[in-house]
């Protein structure tokens, strides 16, 4: 770990100074998380960042509302008729 210095609002100071382990597991995963958003880098990779296994982080996201899969309904079901189809061709 290294120690950086943000410049923030007096008032958010008592929440970004973690308590504990787990909420700085928290803070940490809330600021690397609009660099998975914008594909900057993948789940797998943030939670070696943050040093927990990526389920581990995927549940922590789920716990707080952040949804794993970001795609439509349409999306998904085309992904599924093309892992099907694969299957089937290779006797699946």
């Amino acid at each position: 770990m290294i120690n950086v210095q943000i410049d923030v609002p007096e008032a958010l100071l008592p929440y970004v100074q973690p308590k504990d382990e787990q909420e700085e597991l928290l803070r940490n995963a809330m600021m690397i998380y609009p660099f998975i958003k914008n594909e900057t880098i993948s789940y797998g990779r943030a939670a070696e960042i943050l040093g927990v296994h990526k389920l581990d982080l995927i549940e922590l996201y789920g716990r707080l509302g952040v949804p794993y899969f970001n795609q439509t309904k349409e999306e998904l079901e085309e992904e599924l008729r093309t892992i099907k189809a694969v299957m089937m061709r290779h006797g699946v």
